[in-house]
């Protein structure tokens, strides 16, 4: 058994699809699958039910992954004990990111960060807030980036940068005429474009409807979507509104393609994720340093406006 066949193991069973686990690891998807045949072959198990085209655990399958995960977090922990004796020379450092962090916040940070360590090699997988906190709970991030609420006793939740909700819309909308939004408006005169459950975006957004005294069931949601860009391509084109982060909105916001709804939302942080008891490496230690320089940076820009 190897750390490369448990790797992809847990990569496949995660996803419940084997393109997509070997895609997440740049493999084939034949190389994903002849490794997962050889960990069976070699064991006599079946890790996985074969269901048509999809795949499925099996009972093996379940109990094997808690720790086939905490084998790759241990091996992980040995690998960065490794790395900082190194002085950054070389390493690896896997960041995981929600994706309004990773798109729009993110790039330039994790740009630095190269630029000053290029020996340490870098990794960043993009989800929703829920699947990068439960990444670094299991060890298989050393870092997590995320713009929403996480309840995980296991993680601790340092917040880094402000960030503004905003509603937006079509011009053609009837949010567009600038005046103030009723609690009617959201939830009778328009139906909403969304992200997924999971989403930061989407629970920031649920929390201040709440304080509202709107509940999720009051409004109608008329589609639901994995992506910011997606939801506001959906938004542009149709008679829906959205709630998305301002650094989402602004260009289209700028160029007149969107208009901002009369309603103030309050404002969440971005925060980074740090598992409480495993070992930070230096190159995790070093990529919050640069994180919290450019969330002042950020904060003295939005000072200045």
């Amino acid at each position: 058994m190897t750390l490369e066949q448990l790797a992809i193991f847990v990569a496949v069973a995660e996803r419940q699809h084997l393109t997509r686990g070997a895609q997440a690891l740049g493999l084939t998807p034949s190389a994903a699958s002849s490794a997962i045949r050889t960990l069976e072959g070699f064991h006599g198990v079946e890790l996985f039910h074969r269901v048509g085209r999809r795949i499925e655990l099996t009972a093996i399958g379940r109990a094997f992954l808690g720790e086939a995960r905490a084998t790759l977090a241990r091996a992980k922990s040995a690998e960065l004990m490794l790395s900082d004796m190194s002085g950054l020379a070389r390493g690896e450092i896997s960041v995981f990111a929600s994706q309004t962090i990773a798109g729009y916040w993110l790039p330039p940070i994790l740009l630095k960060f190269k630029r000053l360590y290029p020996g340490v090699a870098l990794t960043l997988t993009i989800g929703n807030t829920r699947t990068v906190a439960d990444a670094i709970r299991d060890g298989l991030g050393d870092v997590g980036f995320v713009e929403g609420m996480v309840d995980e006793p296991a993680l601790s939740v340092l917040p880094i940068v402000a960030d503004r909700l905003v509603v937006v819309a079509s011009p053609v909308h009837p949010f567009g005429d600038g005046r103030a939004i009723s609690r009617a408006d959201i939830t009778d005169v328009t139906a909403w474009v969304l992200r997924e459950k999971g989403s930061g975006t989407r629970s920031a957004f649920e929390e201040a409807l709440a304080g509202m005294g709107i509940g999720p069931g009051d409004i109608s949601v008329m589609l639901e979507l994995p992506s910011n860009e997606a939801v506001v391509s959906a938004v542009r084109s149709g008679d829906c509104a959205t709630a998305v982060s301002g650094m989402v909105a602004a260009p289209f916001l700028r160029q007149g393609l969107l208009v901002r709804a009369g309603i103030d939302l309050p404002t969440r942080s971005f925060a980074v994720l740090r598992h409480k008891e495993r070992h930070r490496g230096r190159a995790a230690e070093e990529l919050e340093r640069i994180s919290r320089a450019a969330a002042d940076e950020h904060k003295a820009g939005l000072m200045g406006l």
